[in-house]
């Protein structure tokens, strides 16, 4: 619990980060790790609070208040230990993760949780520059073979618990390389890509095999990213391999029909992010959309909205605007109403902070556009939120009089994600719920199978569009049950 009277004595300490404007000006990470005697100090605000509720907060159920504990210690090796027993990959969400364990953390009673996610942050940090994390192959090989479809976070959890027990793992990734939406979706300032790439190391060493570029069906069939240069049919794969894990994600983006869809200038933040971080990477990608010298409108208040604030003002937009059809959320949440579920609060990232026009309760009405077919404004009307008096339910009405239009060169469409593609599931004729994912269960006997034999689900194919920790945990705990379903019972972690 670290320091008994640590949370008296110590107030919470944010990483420190590159000023905005310079920060705009590369492609880098400008947040900077804890150093040891600031984690320590930390670390030491852990209270001794007797039901530790972020643990219940961390969907992987990150084991927090021993690690903080270790770190207050700095017993640096075996909090490693401890983090790496509950979480594969660390530095992805001590990077990405919105840290749900921090609202849940009962110091954030007070506005000040231990800053855990900074914490995880350095643990890992430090257990790679140490050469503390090493490959870990297994001692004994079972025979049986796996195929992970998808290279996302779900996809590498699951085939790096598999592997390590002794299975033969083939991941297929339809892109040119590994990672997913960690690589095509997350931009190069919130996570270089090497980090996946020593993954992607580590675990060839421990066994994995990686086949990327091969698109499982027919070739662009995927509405997002999709690079394939190969195709291997859902058949093949149910004839080769012991057991099948889709791990695909949740790709179709919800669109906008409105009037003017179809100009020239209004995007998908997906056709629009993964091309960025192309070019990061060294590539040469033709016909790049960019944001230079435009004004772009992001449609949509979450996080894909917001790294297209920060990818176009690292392009060197005119202006950026971001809107929300919801209404805005309150400064600071209901303590005592939410505490220690996660709250609905106005949040601002990072890329808010290198500029941006934020406005709420939004309804973008029509497209305009010139005679070369290209965007050049926006209509739009403001709208209000009221609870229907018999459902309940909160309805959207607009405000008479409010229409307006803006000027838009670049419009980007970011309101998330609705459903897998459909031809990817359709192929191995796995059932789907209403919302169109994989039907799989996780309660009991049977988890994570599909309504296939030998065919499993994890991740966003399977909940749908959610948080890093959750494809984490979702391909650790399908692992464990293609371990069981395979061996007829499993050492792997639940």
């Amino acid at each position: 619990m670290g320091k008994i009277t640590g949370f008296i004595e110590y107030q919470r300490l944010e990483e420190a980060a590159e000023a905005p404007r310079a920060r705009t000006k590369h492609w880098r990470e400008f947040i900077v790790h804890l150093t040891d005697g600031a984690a320590a100090v930390q670390a030491a605000r852990c209270m001794d609070c007797g039901i530790p509720f972020c643990n219940q907060g961390c969907p992987v159920n990150n084991i927090i208040p021993d690690f903080n504990d270790l770190v207050y210690r700095q017993d640096w090796k075996t909090a490693l230990d401890v983090l790496h027993s509950t979480n594969n990959f660390p530095e992805f969400t001590g990077r990405i993760c919105p840290a749900p364990c921090e609202a849940a953390c009962t110091l954030n009673i007070h506005d000040a949780p231990v800053g855990i996610k900074s914490i995880e942050h350095k643990i890992i940090d430090k257990g790679w520059e140490e050469g503390w994390v090493v490959p870990q192959p297994p001692e004994v090989r079972t025979g049986k073979t796996v195929a992970v479809i998808g290279s996302g976070a779900a996809g590498l959890a699951a085939a790096q618990q598999l592997a390590r027990v002794g299975h033969d793992v083939t991941v297929f990734e339809k892109n040119d390389r590994v990672g997913g939406l960690l690589r095509y979706g997350i931009p190069d300032f919130k996570m270089e890509k090497s980090h996946i790439d020593r993954r992607v190391e580590q675990m060839t060493a421990e066994g994995v095999t990686f086949r990327t570029g091969v698109a499982v069906g027919e070739l662009g069939d995927a509405p997002v990213t999709n690079w394939a240069s190969e195709a291997v049919e859902p058949k093949q794969l149910l004839a080769d391999f012991d057991a099948v894990i889709l791990a695909g994600g949740a790709e179709q983006p919800r669109d906008l029909p409105v009037p003017g869809r179809e100009l020239d200038g209004v995007h998908f933040a997906m056709d629009f992010l993964p091309l960025q971080n192309k070019i990061v990477a060294g590539d040469k990608v033709r016909n790049q959309i960019v944001a230079t010298g435009k004004h772009v409108i992001v449609i949509g208040g979450g996080d894909t909205g917001s790294d297209c604030v920060g990818t176009s003002n690292r392009h060197g937009a005119k202006s950026v605007t971001q809107w929300e059809l919801l209404p805005q959320p309150p400064e600071s949440e209901n303590k005592p109403l939410t505490w220690p579920y996660w709250p609905v609060k106005l949040r601002t990232s990072s890329s808010h902070e290198e500029g941006v026009q934020r406005d709420w309760a939004i309804a973008t009405k029509a497209f305009k556009g010139n005679s070369d077919g290209k965007v050049t404004a926006l209509v739009a009307v403001r709208v209000q939120w009221q609870i229907d008096a018999v459902s309940g339910r909160s309805t959207m009405v607009e405000v008479p009089g409010s229409e307006f239009e803006v000027p838009a060169d670049l419009v980007l469409l970011a309101m998330g994600f609705v459903a897998p593609v459909g031809p990817f599931l359709d192929g191995f004729g796995v059932a789907k719920d209403v919302r169109g994912n994989a039907r799989a269960s996780t309660d009991g006997a049977g988890s994570y199978q599909t309504s296939v034999d030998k065919v499993f689900a994890a991740g966003d194919i399977r909940r749908g569009q959610s948080l890093i920790v959750w494809a984490i945990r979702e391909g650790r705990q399908c692992a464990r049950a293609v371990d069981e379903f395979l061996m007829g019972s499993s050492s792997l972690p639940r």
